[in-house]
């Protein structure tokens, strides 16, 4: 559509502006032939003179410098072909009265000096000259006048100004580009118009699948056509069944917390339980409630929910900062408020939970947590000034299946944790040395495509 808008049209105009011109041109041939016809009509010749009317019947070759002029030439006879003769204005034996004050070519030179006196009578000749440095169109047509024993061959010249002519010529251009425009415009405006409407389905899909995105719908609603539906479609059924694996992820996790709390509350019964294994009891108890406390919190879309991370950070920052008062370590907090995290906010408590506290175990006085957004990337960092991990350690931690808990105290312990939950979400975990502090970094990655 834009390419016929662009290329087609002004093509067509073109061949139009030339169609016309040439349809002009060719009108007025047939005038100024029209006119030759008439100016022999009224000609006669006598004792091989050439005789004409004092007026004519056409007026405007009556009144002086009106644009259309007549003459008439006498060339030299040949038995074939008329001869060349040293100048027009010499040859003429005749010329209108409007033609009077103009001065008609004296010497033509080459090609229409040929075509103005030499023609094979009954030819004609349609060309363009200047005269008074004017364009002008003359038509050219050799007779030759017979009696009992005479031949007077004559050359009827009819010259027309090309003044008129040029004019209608721009003013055609100018009205057909003019028209030629607005249809451009009209029928851009009716392309964005269809544009819009056949694209208004995908806009109203971006719609909703940011609404789903972000918490507020849970699945597609509007009616799409044909050619969106079974996508539409498709995507509802791939959020139900998401939604349907989680719900059946946390009714499983609740369900064997349940299961396991009565045989742990029948242990702990019993009086003969050694203090250490009371204490992993006790430990196994508060894993279990942590996880129950989990899955009760987890919101049915919560994991397309965007979570505002300030308040999450603000309030595990003062959590750590009483557990930890005693040992005066400090720690500094670059963020934004405006940043989201697309997911369960128990997830988050987990990830930061376990990070933070792995630094201020590890940290000699000093943490620092880095939360930023680079692009559609959400990027969290955690720093320490402690010993750091050695860097034959940092690509075992990584592997999926080694317990990071084996490694230096204070960098092992929730590790695992972390690494499982950074996967569940697609995002990554990236262990180095701090280049602030000198210790270790732990750096999350969560790309969000928008």
């Amino acid at each position: 559509m834009l390419a016929m808008v662009i290329i087609i049209l002004p093509t067509i105009a073109f061949i139009i502006m030339n169609s016309f011109e040439k349809h002009m041109v060719q009108s007025i041939e047939n005038e100024l032939s029209a006119y030759s016809y008439s100016i022999l009509a009224v000609a006669e010749v006598e004792n091989t003179s050439l005789v004409m009317p004092e007026a004519l019947i056409e007026n405007q070759f009556n009144v002086s410098d009106s644009g259309l002029y007549a003459f008439i030439s006498s060339p030299v006879i040949n038995t074939k072909k008329v001869e060349v003769v040293s100048n027009v204005r010499d040859a003429i034996l005749w010329r209108s009265q409007s033609s009077l004050m103009v001065d008609l070519p004296a010497h033509s030179s080459g090609q229409q000096q040929r075509e103005l006196t030499t023609l094979v009578t009954g030819n004609t000749v349609f060309t363009t000259l200047e005269i008074n440095k004017k364009p002008h169109f003359i038509y050219s047509y050799a007779v030759s006048f017979m009696d009992e024993s005479n031949n007077f061959p004559v050359i009827v010249h009819i010259v027309r100004d090309k003044k008129i002519f040029l004019a209608l010529i721009s003013s055609f251009k100018q009205q057909l580009w003019f028209g030629l425009v607005i249809l451009m415009v009209i029928l851009l405006l009716l392309q964005l118009v269809w544009l819009m409407w056949t694209l208004k389905p995908l806009s109203v899909l971006q719609q909703e699948v940011k609404a789903v995105e972000e918490g507020r719908a849970e699945k597609l609603t509007s009616l799409y056509p044909k050619e969106l539906s079974k996508l539409t479609t498709q995507l509802n059924q791939l959020l139900a069944t998401e939604q349907k694996q989680r719900q059946r992820y946390r009714n499983a996790l609740s369900d064997l917390a349940h299961s396991l709390k009565t045989p742990l509350a029948v242990l702990q019964a019993q009086s003969n339980i050694s203090l250490v294994n009371q204490e992993q009891i006790t430990r196994i108890n508060s894993t279990i409630d942590h996880q129950l406390k989990r899955a009760q919190s987890a919101g049915k879309s919560s994991w397309l929910v965007g979570i505002p991370l300030k308040p999450i950070v603000d309030k595990l920052l003062s959590t750590l900062a009483k557990i930890y008062q005693d040992e005066n370590k400090i720690l500094t907090l670059n963020t934004q408020d405006t940043l989201m995290f697309k997911g369960d906010e128990a997830d988050v408590l987990e990830l930061l939970g376990n990070l933070l506290d792995n630094a201020y175990k590890a940290a000699q006085s000093t943490i620092m947590l880095t939360l930023y957004q680079q692009q559609d990337t959400l990027i969290i960092v955690v720093e320490d000034d402690g010993v750091g991990i050695e860097k034959e350690n940092i690509s075992q931690i990584l592997e999926r299946g080694v317990r990071a808990d084996t490694y230096d105290a204070g960098h092992g312990v929730g590790l695992a944790i972390v690494r499982d939950l950074v996967e569940s979400y697609q995002g990554e975990l990236h262990i180095s040395p701090s280049e602030v502090l000198g210790g270790a970094s732990f750096t999350l990655r969560f790309n969000y495509m928008v």
